[in-house]
């Protein structure tokens, strides 16, 4: 049994469980929408019910009490986590994402409570039957993103609802309804009040989703892009030289690079996102427009930008070094061979190739430096690229080399004569090196 049926026989389980025990319990939200949809769900199955915290942990002997302040509980089964919540309606906002106090209320207003008509569906898999208490079907039906109720109160409950909202209509390529929208213009400032990590989250699933070109466009349109995104935003009107760039201005190259990525990993939809963030800043109008070491400002800006995101430090240094080394592309056919298999070698070496085919297909359209390298990847071997050293230190010190600064030098240099190919095995390694030891004395 796969992972998803899996989860979804779980699932049934709990809800068989309640229902045996005499309460309701119905799944919620993400799930509800994409089996009608009839696409792939890949996130959490929420199952919503009528029954009290204490009494979901009298029925589950494997609960967490997470969110219990907030009628909603965590039942593991398995090893994997399902969010059990109880009916209820949240009564005012205290931080623009928590509610002041909350009350258990019945299914129906329960479903007024949550974010947009396509999530506020409930689905009774005990009767196999579909509950719609705000017209979300309807919705889903003519493709349309409209929150539950007053847009201006579904918006303060939660302020990231503003770029969940645009993560829905880029991700089905749905229209925003007009109060929705203009409730999120309105609203758009509240994103301040919420913590940098949500926002990440948020806008690293818009990224990655199948639209993320539609998704950075909306965010601007909103008003969005700017307080979530300043760097982004001074893309629009910066110029750039036509006959590498007839596209447009920068922002205009990056939607559309963006909109060449497909099903991208973190590192690489980060990346194209912020690979010319450094144009602004490096604008200069000499024989024509030119950008010089818009690379090395751009990467010391998305370090700062991901860094106040609160991204990883694993992910803000692969999309640094992609960054600072996209402009080396340029060079790689008259590169010498040992600094060609160092770039090959590169651990972020797949991400900025995906970089570099979408940089260019958004601009000059030229790809001749990416099958090159896609050539030479055929045909060296790992090996080839990254072979283990044939000298070591150990060898300088038996060669009668004192050991010091030198030593790197010298092993750089035969570890280069051995990526040239000039030195092939072993014996020819140490023949060097004993003629270099000699000259040196």
């Amino acid at each position: 049994m796969n992972k998803k049926n899996e989860k979804e026989r779980l699932a049934k389980e709990i809800v068989d469980t309640l229902c045996k025990k005499g309460y309701r319990a119905l799944y919620a939200g993400g799930y509800v929408r994409d089996m009608i949809l009839g696409t792939a769900y890949s996130g959490d199955i929420d199952i919503a019910t009528n029954a009290r915290p204490e009494e979901i942990s009298r029925v589950f002997p494997d609960v967490a009490r997470v969110g219990e302040h907030f009628g909603v509980m965590i039942v593991r089964k398995k090893n994997i986590a399902f969010e059990v919540a109880t009916f209820r309606s949240d009564i005012g906002t205290r931080d623009g994402r928590h509610p002041e106090k909350i009350e258990f209320v019945d299914e129906q207003t329960d479903a007024m409570r949550r974010d947009f008509t396509i999530n506020g569906l409930f689905f009774d898999p005990e009767k196999r039957e579909l509950l719609d208490y705000v017209s979300g079907k309807a919705d889903l039906e003519k493709g349309i993103i409209r929150a539950i109720g007053n847009p201006a109160e579904r918006f303060c409950e939660d302020y990231l609802r503003l770029l969940r909202a645009i993560r829905f209509a880029a991700r089905f390529s749905y229209t925003i309804e007009k109060k929705t929208w203009n409730a999120m213009c309105a609203s758009r400032n509240g994103i301040r009040s919420i913590a940098p990590e949500r926002i990440f989250q948020e806008l690293d699933k818009l990224l990655r989703g199948p639209k993320p070109d539609s998704a950075i466009t909306l965010l601007h349109e909103s008003g969005l892009l700017a307080l979530v995104l300043p760097e982004v935003e001074a893309l629009r009107g910066v110029p750039q030289p036509e006959e590498f760039h007839p596209e447009g201005d920068v922002f205009a190259h990056t939607v559309k690079a963006l909109s060449l990525l497909e099903n991208p990993g973190q590192c690489a939809a980060w990346s194209v996102l912020l690979h010319d963030i450094g144009k602004p800043g490096t604008l200069q109008h000499l024989d024509r427009i030119r950008f010089n070491n818009h690379h090395r400002l751009g990467a010391d800006m998305a370090r700062r930008a991901l860094k106040r995101l609160k991204a990883s430090g694993s992910l803000i240094d692969c999309v640094c070094a992609c960054i600072d080394n996209h402009m080396n592309f340029m060079n790689v056919q008259k590169m010498r061979l040992s600094t060609l298999k160092k770039f090959l070698a590169r651990p972020t070496f797949d991400d900025e190739m995906l970089l570099h085919k979408a940089d260019c297909i958004a601009s000059h359209g030229d790809l001749e430096n990416y099958h090159f390298l896609q050539e030479k990847k055929k045909v060296f071997t790992a090996e080839m690229i990254k072979p283990e050293p044939l000298l070591r230190g150990a060898d300088l010190i038996e060669a009668g080399l004192t050991p010091g600064p030198v030593f790197g030098k010298i092993l750089k240099e035969a570890y280069d004569l051995q990526l040239e190919e000039y030195i092939t095995d072993r014996e020819q390694a140490l023949k060097w090196l004993r003629e270099k030891a000699e000259k040196s004395k």
